[in-house]
This record gives structure tokens, sequence and C-alpha cells, in this order.
């Protein structure tokens, strides 16, 4: 039996309708969302990781018990050891011992006076004799005298230059690279971050922008005294050889109440000079985030905490479990340390 009689005529218009229907049906319809592409791909999957996202999540879920509104989203960050390598050295003193051997032919009274004497004969062992004092006498003679825009320049060329003892890489791509995504991540979700280390804060403003994308008004640091004067009818301020300010332990919450003005909800560190820093942003009220970063790995970067000059880590090693403060095992919980060479 035939069922021409049945079946409406096909024509070329109402296939072509049909067919623009059904494509139209098709993209309507619901698809497969991709999965949300993970925003700390350089760490490793664990208890830290989800620590850190958790509270993301928390502090910027509208209407959640932990909502944090945008301007009030502060995390402060140290950098020596933190975001950037530190050892053998702090990075700050391997420009200031590179700076009093290129300003020696204008002091020839240093030949004679330690501890510039022992550095311009080789003898380290000889400037570490002269402790702490001789290191600032060092470090005011360094960067004193210029303004703090040809200081900035001066640091910009001797970044360009200089290299890390054992990587033979740039100190700029000595970052760590887990933290680099870390800040990203924060500022993706309406983070303010701030730089608030113990190193000379006219010395950052140097480099700090390029490298992590911070600004120079962000970035917090210990400072030399300044005097405004007018030379040659142009006004001026320059850089004295005296310290007003050391930006260290108690000195890094004085430092971010004055200068910021409110309490961050959240604090990286990784030495005993950043304890009162994460103790004193950890005790606010709602949602806290502290996290120290603990050097324990010897083979990628190198491995320290209680026994060494630079970055000791024992008070807060003992009590950041009491604290609810993370501690980040470079070895266990970074995928990778820095991001590969230029």
């Amino acid at each position: 039996m035939s069922l021409d009689g049945f079946m409406p005529r096909l024509t070329r218009r109402r296939w072509l309708a049909a067919a623009a229907l059904s494509v139209a049906l098709a993209a309507c319809a619901p698809m497969p969302s991709a999965p949300a592409a993970d925003p700390l791909p350089s760490w490793n999957e664990g208890a830290n990781k989800q620590r850190i996202v958790d509270f993301v999540k928390a502090v910027t879920t509208a209407g959640g018990k932990d909502y944090v509104a945008p301007g009030d989203r502060i995390a402060v960050f140290d950098n020596d050891g933190t975001l950037w390598v530190e050892h053998p050295m702090y990075t700050q003193l391997a420009f200031v011992l590179d700076r009093i051997r290129q300003l020696a032919p204008q002091h020839p009274q240093w030949k004679t006076q330690e501890p510039f004497k022992s550095l311009l004969a080789g003898d380290m062992k000889g400037v570490q004799a002269a402790g702490e004092k001789g290191l600032i006498e060092m470090l005011l003679a360094a960067q004193s005298g210029s303004t703090p825009e040809e200081f900035e320049r001066v640091v910009g060329e001797w970044m360009k230059t200089a290299k890390h003892p054992r990587f033979k890489r740039p100190y700029d791509e000595l970052t760590y690279q887990p933290m680099q995504e870390l800040l990203r991540y924060l500022r993706a979700n309406g983070f303010k971050t701030f730089i608030v280390s113990g190193g000379t804060v006219d010395l950052m403003r140097g480099f700090i922008e390029p490298v992590y994308g911070i600004p120079n008004e962000q970035v917090i640091g210990s400072r030399q005294k300044f005097a405004f004067t007018v030379k040659d009818g142009k006004p001026m301020v320059t850089m004295l050889p005296a310290i007003e300010f050391i930006d260290d332990k108690e000195g890094k919450p004085i430092a971010i109440a004055q200068i910021i003005g409110k309490r961050p909800i959240a604090a990286f560190g990784n030495s005993d000079g950043d304890f009162q820093m994460l103790q004193w942003t950890t005790a606010g009220s709602g949602r806290r985030l502290g996290m120290l970063v603990h050097h324990d790995d010897a083979v990628r970067e190198y491995a320290y905490d209680r026994d060494t000059a630079f970055g000791r880590l024992a008070d807060g090693l003992d009590q950041y479990q009491a604290m609810g403060w993370g501690l980040i095992s470079m070895k266990n919980d970074w995928k990778v340390v820095f991001a590969p060479g230029k």
C-alpha cells in the first residue's frame, strides 16, 4: 500500500526550514560545561592548596557568612624567602656589596675603614665580623645621597646584570612560581596585594612592579630618612644616611596599620620576622588566612629553618599549628619552584 497520499510533499523550502529549526534547537540545548581552569597549577593537590581555595571562595561568596567586601580584601606578603630566593644572602645585601665595590673609587678612605676594607679585599669573614652595625653602615653608604628616582634607576640597572651565585640566573627570575600564581589568583578575586618586607622600600621600588605586578604605593618596607632641599632652584627629596624605621617583627603590623589603615585578612611569610604580621592578621574577626613558606627543598632551592642567618624560622615552626596557620612545604606542596628561564 502506498503512503504517498498520507504524507505531505517535502519541498526544498520545507526541508531547509526543518534543518534550520533543528540547528537552532541544538544550539539551545545545554552543553556539558568545561572544567574550570586550575588557578594554582603549580601547587600539588593537598591541604594547603585546598585551604587557600576554600578561603578565597568563602570571603568572595556574596551572602555567605564569611563574605568580605572587596575594599577589605587585603593580603600582605613578605618578600625575601616568601616570594623569591633569600639564600645564600638577602638580595639587598648582594646589591649593597656590589654597590660598595662600584663606589669605592670615589671613597679612598674605605681602603682603611672597616667593614669596607674587608669587603674590598674579598674578606667576607671580616665583613661578617662587623655584625649588624657594619652591615647597616654599608647599606647607608650604598643607598644615600641620591633622590629616590635616581636610586630606583640604579637598582633597575643592577637587576639587569646581577645573577644569583648558585642558579646563575637574574634575581627577578628567581621568584617562586606558585606564589606568583597565588598573587594573581587573589587579585582576580578582588584582593589588593601588598609587599611588607624588612628590605628598604626604596630598593624594592626599583623592581617590585614589573616582577610581581604590585604598584609602588603598595610596597611597605624599612625606611631611610629623607630631606627636602632646593638646589639650583629645583626642589628635591634626598636619601640620607640614617634609618627612620625597621619594618621587621612587631614593626610590620605597626607599618601596616599606619600605611594601609586596615587589618589584612590574609598574610604570608616565611620567617620569625613575619610572626607578628601573621599573628595580628589572623587575630581579627571573621575568616582569616595565615601561611608560612617552609624551606625544606635542598634540591630545587634550599633547606633551612632554625639554624640560619637569613630567614630563621623557629617560633613560627613551633607555634603555627596552635595559631591556626598553614605551613607550606616547598618540597611537597609545589610542583615547581621557579618558572622556566627566559
